[in-house]
């Protein structure tokens, strides 16, 4: 009985199949839903989609699996690129192995609804070099983004990333080390820590600042100068002191002042203890924050990472009973310690581009609050309404690089994400405490700490933005002016990423030109590299000015100064600068030779010729060449820009720089910090559903191809 089956069984399976075998339609397969069968399928004809229901036919007589096809197109794309450049001018051909077989049932990678539209399949890394292994390049790093643009610019999309040359090696933190660095004099110790204090204790809370004091004095009365623990933590505030008070320590081998006191607090400290300290903790975020000054990105991200891991050991993502912490001051110490190594871990990676290290899911600490009496509060902590601004501007952060730059596959689409970036944004500028705004009269007159914070701000919306500018210009360089449009959201986004960097840009300078601008400081360089390249792409857009690229070249030149210095966060920078403003020599070259040949001009002179209707006309933005007053602008502003004839290419110039080479408004009167989101096209954007978003603008024809970038070849 068991053999006939048996034998039957075989007849059956030697013979084709009579039964009609089950396909899906090609919208329920890519959607991972079950599917009718009919012809239109019940779905699609449930959504509407009838006319578009189509079934792939399948070979019975040959049978491929998916994974291998899937193969057959990733390595048809691989050898599309490498033969695009050459092996060894690319970073990326280093990756000559085929791309590992993905599953049979690995979800549908050309479904932009749930695949991230902006980014390729594969990592960027630097040159291989044999002797170390190669440096990750995040997309979200401003250097990539350079990198990016010199390759629209020059039309050669081998162009490799330019290496980081300018940081303060590991053979000079050694030296510095090495040498015997003693305490100073206690008048000296005074000083510094409280320039220290003064200069980053009000924009990170890192220590308690009247205990610090009250311990400083202590150590020099008893003259226990031996604990390594204290040792660790005030010479990491010394070097802070000697950063924002000296201009040169050439006894230690490097360009920035505290580079001594730095390498020994880094030597003395304790990397992986088993229980760490409050102490260690505060130390571990003075370290990270000084490695930017020294431009070691990596090793303030490290040093931020084990200050974080050693956090979650003693529960500071938790919050502790008051029976086991009674002291008030004590326990709001505790959270605002979690929070900074939460600030730091978002924002340091925002600038290269790396994954947060915890989840806001797994945290479940108060927010910061003040600490009863008021006049307590105050010797020991600062403005909490600053320091809660602060940590909701890093949550955005976060959600920014892992909605907009990680290969997470989500549901929404591309513009449907940047949309809620873009409305969290909004809702942090309208409940902003007042205190916490910048003086719209005289924006110089604010506090470092809150310009910084706008700044911050600004970046974000950079960040959210300038992908969606880049191929904007793209686009527009590709298109058939007279036979192509371009959808209003898309050009919303470019017209607020050139505002946010024409706020940064005209802030920065105001305080370089004032002479406020701190000399070895990391952000402000960076702030202003990443304004000047939008700058410069904005020089190329009808929504754009051609001025802008005078103020990209300001820019370049404070850079310089700042690079001669000795700032080495501006030196690299500005190489990058350089080199784009070496492309941008080469594209006008080229471009002049065509336009003198009959082909139409473009408002920059350097771009392809763009039909007039792409200009928005309800745009209130401040051009870079003119001064007329936005209508969002009040009558006080109004008669600030008229009285100081603010505008671009007007102003006066630095000692240090040759007459005529800046361009600068004499104050930052035409721009704020929320005007980007009063512009009825952004009012319009963000009221749209995501229904509307998904469907009647998907992030345009040309981002719903396989990336973002690659599918320029960028």
């Amino acid at each position: 009985m068991n053999r006939r089956r048996h034998n039957r069984s075989l007849e059956e399976a030697s013979e084709p199949s009579k039964r009609r075998k089950f396909i899906a339609c090609q919208r329920c397969h890519s959607h991972k839903i079950k599917c009718s069968g009919d012809q239109p399928c019940a779905k699609c004809r449930l959504v509407g989609c009838a006319d578009e229901c189509e079934y792939t036919p399948r070979d019975r007589q040959v049978k491929v699996s998916e994974s291998y096809l899937d193969f057959l197109l990733s390595e048809n794309r691989r050898l599309k690129e490498q033969s695009a450049s050459s092996a060894n001018t690319t970073e990326a051909d280093h990756d000559a192995q085929p791309e590992p077989v993905p599953p049979a049932d690995a979800p549908d990678e050309s479904n932009t609804s749930v695949r991230n539209p902006l980014i390729g399949d594969r990592a960027w890394f630097h040159r291989y070099d044999p002797s170390a292994p190669p440096l990750f390049v995040g997309e979200a790093a401003c250097t990539a983004f350079a990198t990016r643009f010199r390759r629209f610019l020059t039309g050669n999309n081998a162009l490799p990333h330019i290496p980081r040359t300018q940081y303060v090696k590991e053979e000079h933190i050694a030296a510095a080390s090495a040498t015997n660095i003693q305490w100073p004099s206690l008048q000296q110790a005074r000083l510094l820590v409280k320039i220290a204090l003064r200069q980053v204790g009000y924009i990170y809370h890192l220590v308690l600042r009247k205990s610090t004091v009250e311990k400083l004095e202590e150590i020099y009365r008893t003259g226990d100068f031996d604990c390594p623990i204290n040792q660790c933590k005030f010479f990491a505030l010394f070097a802070f002191g000697e950063a924002y008070s000296m201009r040169a320590e050439p006894s230690s081998g490097s360009r920035v002042p505290g580079t001594s006191y730095f390498a020994r607090a880094l030597s003395l400290g304790q990397v992986l203890p088993e229980r760490t300290s409050i102490t260690h903790l505060e130390t571990l975020l003075l370290l990270s924050l000084f490695s930017y000054y020294l431009n070691r990105r990596h090793s303030a991200l490290v040093l931020i990472g084990t200050a974080l891991r050693l956090g979650l050991s003693i529960g500071l993502n938790h919050n502790i009973p008051e029976s086991q912490l009674i002291d008030p001051v004590e326990r709001q110490h505790r959270i605002r310690i979690w929070w900074t190594i939460y600030i730091f871990d978002r924002m340091w990676g925002s600038k290269m581009g790396h994954p947060s290290q915890i989840l806001d899911d797994d945290i479940h600490l108060d927010m910061p609050s003040n600490v009863s009496p008021a006049q307590l509060h105050e010797e020991q902590f600062s403005d909490t309404d600053y320091l809660t601004a602060n940590i909701r501007l890093a949550r955005i952060v976060g959600e920014t690089i892992a909605k907009l730059y990680s290969r997470r596959k989500y549901n929404e689409t591309f513009l449907q994400r940047v949309q809620k970036l873009l409305k969290a944004l909004k809702n942090w500028v309208e409940t902003l405490p007042g205190h916490l705004r910048l003086n719209e009269d005289d924006q110089e007159t604010s506090k470092k700490h809150i310009s910084s914070l706008h700044l911050a701000f600004n970046q974000c919306v950079i960040l959210t933005t300038r992908p969606t500018l880049l191929h904007l210009l793209i686009k527009l360089n590709e298109t058939n002016a007279n036979n192509d449009t371009i959808s209003q959201p898309v050009l919303t986004l470019g017209e607020a990423c050139i505002h946010a960097a024409r706020h940064s840009h005209s802030l920065i300078l105001t305080k370089w030109i004032n002479g406020s601008l701190p000399v070895f400081g990391y952000f402000h360089a960076h702030y202003l590299f990443s304004s000047a390249l939008v700058l410069a792409m904005s020089s190329f857009l009808p929504i754009g000015s051609p001025s802008d690229l005078g103020a990209f070249e300001s820019g370049l030149e404070v850079l310089r100064s700042m690079s001669e210095n000795g700032n080495l966060a501006a030196s690299e920078f500005y190489h990058n600068l350089e080199q784009v403003k070496h492309c941008l020599d080469i594209r006008k070259s080229k471009e002049s030779k065509t336009n003198s040949a009959g082909r139409p001009n473009t408002a920059s002179g350097l771009g392809p010729a763009v039909p007039s209707t792409l200009t928005p006309t309800t745009s209130t933005f401040p051009p870079a060449t003119t001064t007329p007053v936005p209508t969002i602008m009040t009558a006080a502003e109004d008669a600030l820009i008229n009285s100081n004839n603010t505008c671009y290419g007007q102003g006066p110039t630095h000692p240090n720089m040759p007459p005529g080479s800046l361009a600068v408004p004499t104050t930052a009167g035409g721009f704020t910090t929320a005007m980007a989101f009063l512009e009825p096209t952004m009012q319009d954007f963000l009221a749209q559903s995501d229904f509307d978003l998904g469907l009647l603008h998907p992030v345009d024809t040309y981002m719903n191809d396989e990336s973002l970038y690659t599918c320029h070849g960028l």
